[in-house]
């Protein structure tokens, strides 16, 4: 159908290695806290997924332990993309609902994803070639699986209760996080200084995981409204 150009798979040519260190160490103390409160949404997600993870494909709840290990992996390869001149690095939610969809989760197939994921980074045709691939295909593909995802999200609210306490948090946290999202960059994130424009602007998902933490934080334990007889 003339949807696919692949005039571009040879672009960049045949290997592209990581350069070590590409940037020049600088301590800047806004990148710092920047980047921290940027690793603190990404563990934040990492929980999430871990979570959902275990529920959907071995349907049980998630031990501490593993939790812990999310973390650490987390943690240990953010430290070495760095080294490489990339931001910390996160789990992906799209794993959640592609478990939800297959049940599988044995660590071959885990590991075999995981060298192809290497394989294009490594070999430019092979990421020009998936990068060809037209947006309908795409969308097509993925449609169920992010639906998945909205599916896992909501059995892990249910499951925490859906008391006035826990409601309120996920409606506002929702709220503001889809408001900042329809909002732009010019209306929103001029009034504030630019540290916080670097983490949140075009970020919802800091928004959220900032506005839930402090509702977390600041709601009183028992806000069940007793009936008056």
């Amino acid at each position: 159908m003339g949807k696919v150009d692949l005039s571009v798979i040879f672009n960049g040519g045949l290997i592209a290695l990581s350069h070590l260190l590409p940037f020049k160490m600088k301590f800047d103390l806004g990148a710092i806290i920047a980047v921290v409160v940027i690793f603190l949404v990404s563990a934040t997600e990492t929980i999430g997924d871990t979570s959902a993870l275990v529920n959907s494909g071995l349907n049980r709840e998630v031990t501490e332990e593993e939790i812990s290990d999310s973390l650490a992996c987390d943690g240990f390869c953010s430290s070495i993309s760095s080294l490489f001149g990339c931001p910390p690095i996160t789990s992906f939610s799209q794993n959640v609902g592609l478990i939800n969809i297959t049940k599988v989760v044995n660590r071959f197939t885990i590991a075999t994803g995981a060298i192809c994921m290497i394989l294009v980074g490594l070999l430019p045709p092979i990421g020009n070639f998936f990068s060809s691939l037209p947006e309908s295909v795409l969308g097509g593909g993925t449609i169920m699986m992010f639906g998945t995802i909205l599916t896992s999200g909501i059995e892990m609210i249910a499951k925490a209760g859906f008391n006035q306490r826990n409601v309120t948090i996920v409606a506002l946290s929702l709220a503001v996080g889809i408001g900042f999202t329809s909002g732009t960059e010019a209306d929103i994130w001029h009034i504030f200084p630019k540290i916080i424009q670097d983490v949140f602007a075009g970020n919802c998902v800091a928004v959220v995981f900032v506005v839930s933490i402090i509702l977390s934080l600041v709601l009183p334990k028992d806000m069940n409204i007793k009936k008056i007889k």
